[in-house]
């Protein structure tokens, strides 16, 4: 696992338990060298982006109970792919962003006065 840094180099804050995200499923946006997806960036879904994310091939709505997944609602947390995020946002359709809890990585892929746009967590 790489190191638990947020975008300004301050230690990670978790993402969301309830429902349990990340990769690696620790409730916090960690990621390593096997997350080919990058899911770096903690974001709070809307429905807009929910069905965005469908149109796209990807139903985080749709709940699977066989990997104790229970489908996202808008307004949940959780740990989304950076390149997913920059597309949304190509779009028009990125959903907020928690800067505190976003991964250091993300910044590989997204840069950081982009996500200060939709930050949630910025005064």
């Amino acid at each position: 696992m790489d190191d638990s840094r947020n975008v300004f180099g301050d230690p990670l804050l978790p993402c969301s338990t309830e429902p349990m995200t990340g990769f690696f499923r620790d409730g916090c946006c960690n990621t390593g060298p096997e997350d080919y997806g990058s899911h770096t960036v903690c974001v709070q879904v809307s429905e807009e982006f929910l069905l965005f994310s469908r149109d796209r091939g990807n139903d985080l709505m749709r709940p699977m109970p066989e990997v104790g997944f229970a489908g996202l609602r808008p307004g949940d947390n959780w740990c989304l792919c950076a390149s997913r995020w920059l597309e949304a946002q190509r779009y028009d359709m990125a959903p907020r962003v928690y800067l505190q809890r976003t991964h250091v990585k993300a910044l590989e892929i997204i840069p950081l006065e982009l996500l200060r746009q939709y930050a949630v967590d910025l005064n």
